[in-house]
């Protein structure tokens, strides 16, 4: 026998995955914590940036030095 709500059964499932994808959390908890992560991620780049520029100076100070 056929289900007589095929389509309340695929709602169902969809609900079910949206769910398990959000992992509890509502869309805008969701959103919240992927701005907190990449607002992170960016003070990495630039903590990750300055230190390669003073490593570079240090780099080019050393230089100086052998050559001169």
């Amino acid at each position: 026998m056929e289900n007589p709500m095929p389509e309340n059964d695929d709602k169902s499932k969809t609900d079910a995955m949206l769910e398990a994808a959000l992992g509890g959390l509502t869309p805008h908890q969701l959103l919240v914590q992927a701005s907190l992560a990449e607002a992170a991620n960016v003070a990495e780049r630039e903590a990750a940036k300055a230190k390669n520029r003073e490593r570079a100076l240090k780099l080019l100070e050393a230089i100086e030095k052998s050559k001169g």
